[in-house]
C-alpha cells in the first residue's frame, strides 16, 4: 500500500486526511514515480476549497493534494519513450504530489540532474516554470524595469532571479516583514497597500516596462494604472480582471523543454529555489497551513523518506 495525503470532500483544512490506497498504475505515456519530495503551493488549497482548472473534469474524490513532484521512476506505462525505471526524475503530477507514489505524463517531467536536489526540483515545476513562461510572453530586453505584484512567493521569487539573470531591473511589492527577503534577490522592495502607484513613480521615475501580477484584485488594478502598453500586463493570479484590463492571463506552456531550461538556471547560480522550509509527509497539513496562511517567504516542500 501507498500513503497519501487527501482532500475527502471540498471546504477547508478539516477536508484533509491521510489514507493508504495501492500505487496508481501507469497509463500510456505516464511514469510511475517513487515520491522524493513535493512541492506545496497556493492552488493546492484553493482545489481542496473547491477551484477547478479551466478545463478540467470535477475533482475525483478522494483527492491526493499536490501539483509538482520529485523521486524516482518504478514502472513505466505504454508508449513511454527516453525514461526508464531508476530514472531521477520532476515534473506536474497527475495524481497529486502529497504521497508515496504519483503519475507524471511525460510531457511534463524531466530528467532530474544529479547535482539537483529532490528537494529543489520538486519546487520548480508550478512557481518557476510559471515565472519562465511569463518572461517569454513578455519578451522584455535587457534594461527594462519589471513590476512584481506579490514578490515574496514561490512564482515572485523566482521571476526576480529569472529578471535579474537577463538585465531586468525590478520592484516587487511584498510585506513589510519580506522586505529584507525581497530585497536579497536584488529586487527593490515597495510596499503594497494604498498609494502604491506613488512609491513607484518614486522608485521609478522613468516609469515601469511591464507587470508581472501574482496578486490579483486591487493590486493589480493599481499596477495597471501603471501602463500605457497593457500588452505588457500579465496575471498568474486574476485571469478574469486582467482581460477586463486589457492585459492577459500567463500562458503556461507545460512542456518538458520548460523543465529543463529551470533546472539549468538553478545549476548555473541564476536561479535559487529558496526552500526556506521542509516538512515530513506525516506533517503535511502543517506545510499546507504554512502557505495558505499567505506568510510564506520562498518555497515550502515536503519530503518523502526513501
Amino acid at each position: 500500500m501507498s500513503r497519501a495525503y487527501v482532500f475527502t470532500r471540498h471546504g477547508g483544512p478539516e477536508a484533509e486526511s491521510f489514507i493508504d490506497r495501492p500505487p496508481p498504475s501507469p497509463g500510456p505515456g505516464q511514469l510511475l514515480v517513487a515520491v522524493r519530495a513535493a512541492g506545496v503551493n497556493p492552488v493546492d488549497w484553493k482545489l481542496r476549497s473547491g477551484y477547478r482548472r479551466p478545463g478540467s473534469p470535477p475533482a475525483e474524490l478522494p483527492e491526493v493534494l499536490g501539483s509538482e513532484a520529485a523521486g524516482v521512476v518504478v514502472a513505466t506505462g505504454p508508449d513511454v519513450e527516453g525514461f526508464a525505471v531508476g530514472d531521477a526524475v520532476f515534473g506536474s503530477t497527475l495524481t497529486g504530489g502529497y504521497a508515496e507514489h504519483t503519475l507524471l505524463p511525460v510531457a511534463v517531467a524531466a530528467h532530474k540532474p544529479a547535482a539537483l536536489s529532490f528537494t529543489d526540483a520538486a519546487a520548480l515545476p508550478v512557481a518557476a516554470a510559471t515565472a519562465f513562461d511569463a518572461f517569454d510572453q513578455l519578451g522584455l530586453a535587457r534594461g527594462a524595469t519589471l513590476l512584481i505584484t506579490g514578490a515574496g512567493g514561490g512564482v515572485g521569487v523566482a521571476a526576480a532571479q529569472i529578471a535579474r539573470g537577463r538585465g531586468i531591473r525590478v520592484l516587487g511589492t511584498a510585506s513589510t516583514a519580506k522586505r529584507e527577503f525581497v530585497e536579497s534577490l536584488g529586487a527593490v522592495h515597495l510596499a503594497p497597500g494604498p498609494d502604491l502607484a506613488e512609491r513607484v513613480r518614486a522608485a521609478a521615475p522613468d516609469g515601469v516596462d511591464a507587470v508581472l501580477d501574482l496578486v490579483g484584485g486591487a493590486v493589480l488594478r493599481a499596477a495597471a494604472g501603471l501602463l500605457t502598453d497593457r500588452t505588457r500586463l500579465v496575471s498568474a493570479a486574476d485571469k478574469g480582471t486582467v482581460s477586463e484590463l486589457g492585459g492577459a492571463a500567463v500562458v503556461r506552456l507545460r512542456t518538458a523543454a520548460v523543465l529543463d531550461e529551470v533546472a539549468r538556471l538553478v545549476l548555473d547560480g541564476t536561479l535559487d529555489p529558496h526552500v526556506t522550509r521542509i516538512f515530513p509527509l506525516e506533517r503535511a497539513g502543517e506545510a499546507l497551513r504554512a502557505v495558505e496562511s499567505g506568510h510564506a517567504q520562498g518555497k515550502i516542500v515536503i519530503e518523502v523518506a526513501a
